[in-house]
Parts: C-alpha cells; sequence; structure tokens
C-alpha cells in the first residue's frame, strides 16, 4: 500500500515536473514573439519631424484648437518639450472577465510609437496561484492583434485580421495617448473639433482605419475621461459598443510632461457600467526626437478617478 502510494506520487509529480517545464519553455517562447512584435513595431518608417513644424512643443502649435484641448497642453507641456518618437511602459493593476467577476492582478509591459501610431502592450494576468494568463495586444502598420495564452501555452483568444480588430487596437492607441502627450498634438496625426467648453473630439486615422473619441477636461485642463465606440467581443462577433476611459485625477511630472497616475476603463452596457481593467503607471521610459531614451521611476496610487 504504501509503495503504491509513493509511486503514485512520483508519477504526480513527474507529471507536474513535466507541465513546468513546458510552461518554462512556452513562456520563452512568448517573451521571444513579443521581442519580434516590438522590434517589427520599431522598424516601421518614421516621418522626418523637421518637416512637421519642427521636433519640440510650442504654443505656436496650438492655434485654432478648441478651448479645453489648448488648456489641456499648456497644462501638461511646456514649452520646448521634445516630441516623443516612442516609449515604453510598465503596468500594475487588475482585470476581470465578467461585471460580477474577481478581479485578478497583471503586470504588463508596453511599447509605443507615436508616428506611425502603434503599440505593443504584454500582460501576464494571474488568474489563480501558480495560473496565469499571458496577453499580447498589438497594432502595427494597421493590423490589430489580441492573442491569449493560458500558462503561455493553450490558447485562449486569437482576434486578429477584420477591420473591427484594428478599429479597436487603433481606439486603444488614442485613449492611452494620454500617457504620451504630445501624441495628441494635430502634428501627429491628430485632429481636434470643439464640442462645449469642457469637452473636445478627437480623430485619427491611420492605413484606412478612422477613430473618433470624445475627450473630456476639468477645469484644470487635465483629461478626466475619454467616451467613443468600440467593439465589443460577443460571441465571436464584433457589436460596437459605447465605452470609457477615466483617468485618475492626480497626475505625475515625468521627463517634462504631467501624465495620470492611473486609469481604468469600462464598457457602457444597457444593463450598467462593466469596469474590466484599472492600471497603475509604475515606470516610463520616453524616446525623444534627436534624445537617447531616458527612465523615468513614477510613483504613488493616484487612485482618484472622476467622469464626464
Amino acid at each position: 500500500m504504501n509503495r503504491g502510494i509513493k509511486i503514485g506520487a512520483i508519477a504526480v509529480g513527474g507529471v507536474a515536473a513535466g507541465i513546468g517545464v513546458a510552461a518554462a519553455v512556452a513562456s520563452m517562447r512568448w517573451g521571444r514573439a513579443t521581442a519580434r512584435s516590438a522590434a517589427r513595431l520599431e522598424a516601421q518608417p518614421r516621418t522626418d519631424r523637421t518637416s512637421l513644424s519642427g521636433t519640440t512643443f510650442s504654443p505656436a502649435r496650438l492655434a485654432g484648437l478648441p478651448a479645453p484641448v489648448v488648456r489641456y497642453f499648456d497644462t501638461v507641456l511646456e514649452p520646448g518639450q521634445p516630441l516623443v518618437r516612442g516609449a515604453r511602459v510598465w503596468w500594475q493593476g487588475e482585470f476581470r472577465t465578467s461585471p460580477n467577476g474577481r478581479w485578478s492582478p497583471f503586470t504588463a509591459e508596453q511599447h509605443w510609437t507615436t508616428h506611425p501610431p502603434g503599440f505593443v502592450w504584454d500582460a501576464s494576468i494571474h488568474m489563480a496561484p501558480l495560473l496565469s494568463v499571458r496577453v499580447r495586444d498589438t497594432y502595427i502598420a494597421g493590423e490589430g492583434i489580441m492573442l491569449g495564452k493560458l500558462a503561455a501555452l493553450v490558447p485562449v483568444a486569437d482576434q486578429r485580421g477584420t477591420p473591427e480588430i484594428a478599429a479597436g487596437a487603433l481606439a486603444r492607441y488614442l485613449g492611452e495617448a494620454v500617457w504620451v502627450p504630445t501624441a495628441l498634438l494635430p502634428s501627429e496625426g491628430v485632429s481636434w473639433s470643439p464640442i462645449d467648453d469642457s469637452t473636445a473630439r478627437a480623430t485619427l486615422t491611420d492605413h484606412g482605419t478612422t477613430v473618433v473619441a470624445n475627450f473630456h477636461f476639468d477645469a484644470t485642463g487635465r483629461i478626466t475621461a475619454a467616451t467613443m465606440t468600440r467593439f465589443r467581443d460577443v460571441n465571436g462577433r464584433g457589436v460596437a459598443t459605447p465605452f470609457a476611459g477615466r483617468y485618475s485625477s492626480y497626475y505625475q511630472r515625468v521627463n517634462g510632461m504631467l501624465v495620470p497616475a492611473s486609469g481604468e476603463v469600462e464598457w457602457l452596457l444597457p444593463e450598467g457600467p462593466f469596469a474590466y481593467w484599472r492600471g497603475r503607471l509604475m515606470k516610463a521610459e520616453y524616446d525623444f526626437v534627436g534624445d537617447p531614451p531616458t527612465v523615468a521611476p513614477v510613483t504613488g496610487t493616484g487612485q482618484r478617478l472622476s467622469k464626464p
């Protein structure tokens, strides 16, 4: 009897070890795939900034923009601020898959380019002890891809190649540009139109895909939220759904720019809002036009979120 128990324990241990090795190998392969995606993102042809009225921010760039947009740039940028060419940011936060679901912690690293717009977001969501889901969300050369694998091994999501996925990814880029403020300047491809004294509409077109977001501003000029329509996956079909990104009222200065310390996103469903992602900026590395990249640690939680 004892011998049988020992043999069973050895067998179970061997299976667990085998799974552990497979997961470790899968994680290494996942990391290499992310590195290839980031390299592809960086390899895209870049526009010569000197042909776009200079390489730094000047208040002269704001002529003709809606009043709340002018206040925003005057608040978050100083004259002479170099334009961001690329960025690399690190996140911590929580994610859930249903309105009443449990929040699961995640960590993520994100690569950005601004001209052309693009990103690679690589996250590890800790669903349970010793169980994680790896998610890679990308927008490169006009294509959006969302890939998720349990333990970087078993596919749980693979969405790509449709206009809806591309539009959703580009909309994400536009909504997250508050963490790369110079990316919202007209010279970076964003056009602005007025709505009222606290709201303005931003439009961005890339590779034939156009997305629109209404940005909401507080009295100090800081962006508090972005509302838009995005495609939500419903049984494998993209359904246009109202969406909101909300940003912390606590902004921090990083490499000369003011950016939100945290944010939250939610689907605005008929039965009520479904918040599914909330994240805190932990560290940022900005690649400025003409300058080497610099790393700036971000401190504080910044959990105060404002609604439009």
